[in-house]
């Protein structure tokens, strides 16, 4: 199959998969893939603070990985800062509790509403991310307790090395 044709192909699937489920990837390994209208319908989040661009990997009840292309259009760079713009640590962890959020937002276990951030533990800044950056972050989902709360770990890494790492935890607001 030629390459126009894959593209072709892979369009029309992901057209046609248009459920809040996620698309099946037609690869070889079997992962499971969420385009950002997929991801819309699970997750609150929008312009500003949509963070992630795609599931590129997801894993029912376990783990979640995401991509977030970092730009230079995005608006905190306007402030932080003007001659050097790098993108605040603070918002590198929400785009990890976005992609932990749909891991969440898929557990039937768990109760319905709004989770939200209850604290974080270890969590370390290794390397400035910049635009031009793709961002991958992973979560693993450490624990869940009373169906109301829950734990991940997430990773955030730029060209294979770690940019931020930590543990998070989450809450269901009532």
């Amino acid at each position: 199959m030629s390459t126009s044709e894959k593209t072709t192909t892979d369009s029309a699937q992901t057209t046609e998969n248009s459920s809040t489920q996620p698309n099946q990837d037609t690869g070889t390994t079997g992962v499971n893939i969420m385009t950002i209208e997929e991801i819309h319908k699970l997750l609150p989040h929008r312009y500003p603070f949509a963070l992630v661009d795609r599931i590129i990997e997801y894993v029912p009840g376990e783990r979640a990985v995401g991509i977030k292309n970092v730009t230079f259009n995005e608006p905190h760079f306007q402030g932080h800062f003007p001659e050097r713009p790098i993108m605040p640590g603070v918002l590198i962890i929400e785009a990890m509790a976005q992609v932990a959020g749909i891991v969440f937002a898929q557990m039937p276990e768990l109760q319905k509403g709004l989770f939200v951030f209850a604290g974080m533990d270890k969590v370390r800044f290794r390397r400035p991310v910049v635009p031009g950056d793709q961002l991958i972050l992973k979560t693993e989902l450490l624990s869940v307790k009373g169906g109301k709360f829950g734990k991940v770990q997430g990773l955030a890494e730029v060209d294979g090395q770690k940019a931020a790492e930590g543990n998070l935890m989450f809450s269901i607001m009532d």
